[in-house]
């Protein structure tokens, strides 16, 4: 089983060199990078024309999600929202300019050369309400009842520990606070040996949960509102390329991993106020006397 530190170590080392290809030769796209394990159809085709009109080019190479979070939910005026491992920074700057001047959008992510890249969109973009910050979605540096909305866009499967990610999501949320993510998810089982490629962790794919699972900690960690709506389905010819190159024998897996993969939409949101305690049910409960 993978540390944190290893799952840690193995993402900056991906997500820094998509960084770097895409700041360097900003003509080359991201995920074309044969060593990120994580290509078409999964990051292609998830904004309008209109929505990269409004952000720098390279904010838009440097996408290496799975959905567009920022379709996901109405963001009002005046907002605060989170984008957990925001990358270049394109669902932090969309959320900016929806929440106007008087909101405020920030991105947080643990590798230097992604907020490198996603401080210059930022710059190039014009964009003032916006601050994009070092750090652990495991450990969010953010105080308690700060935000109005969490996006995330293919990141939370990333995360060696994801009770403690959906924990932070929860405690940085305000009451009634909202959670809107795109994620891979699986449907069933999943041959060992997708489970256990590192390489397959990093390109979304391994630490993906179960759908049920996602659901069961997302209920756990606190949250209410839980809904999950499927949007893209992956079979094994989509993912013959990094399954190869990875060492997995893809038709002998074929049978058994065709549409157990899919990209979600999920959401839920913070209780507006505690849950009540159960009431006292006898004269002597809670150790009172009567």
């Amino acid at each position: 089983m993978a540390t944190i530190s290893d799952v840690h170590e193995q993402v900056k080392q991906k997500y820094g060199s998509a960084a770097r290809a895409v700041a360097e030769q900003g003509s080359m796209r991201a995920c074309c990078d044969p060593g990120l394990k994580c290509c078409d159809p999964i990051t292609t085709n998830l904004y309008s024309e209109a929505e990269k009109g409004q952000i720098p080019e390279k904010a838009v190479r440097a996408s290496l999600g799975c959905g567009n979070p920022t379709a996901l939910i109405d963001l009002r005026e005046g907002e605060t929202v989170l984008d957990l491992g925001s990358g270049g920074g394109i669902d932090v700057l969309l959320s900016a300019r929806r929440v106007g001047p008087t909101g405020k959008a920030y991105g947080l992510d643990m590798t230097d050369e992604m907020l490198a890249l996603a401080r210059e969109n930022q710059r190039q973009a014009g964009v003032e309400n916006v601050e994009f910050i070092k750090g652990e979605i495991e450990n969010i540096p953010l105080p308690d009842n700060s935000v109005d909305v969490i996006l995330s866009n293919c990141v939370i499967n990333l995360a060696a520990d994801k009770n403690r990610v959906l924990s932070e999501a929860l405690r940085v949320l305000k009451p009634g606070g909202r959670f809107a993510v795109s994620d891979v998810v699986v449907r069933g089982d999943v041959p060992e040996a997708v489970r256990k490629s590192m390489t397959l962790w990093v390109g979304c794919i391994a630490g993906a949960l179960d759908e049920h699972e996602y659901l069961a900690k997302l209920k756990a960690a606190g949250f209410e509102g839980i809904s999950m709506e499927p949007t893209r389905e992956y079979n094994v010819e989509d993912a013959r390329q990094f399954l190869t190159d990875s060492g997995v024998d893809v038709d002998a897996i074929a049978p058994t991993v065709n549409g157990k993969f899919f990209s979600a939409f999920i959401r839920a949101s913070k209780p507006t106020q505690d849950k009540p305690k159960a009431a006292c049910c006898g004269p002597n409960c809670c150790g009172t006397p009567a």
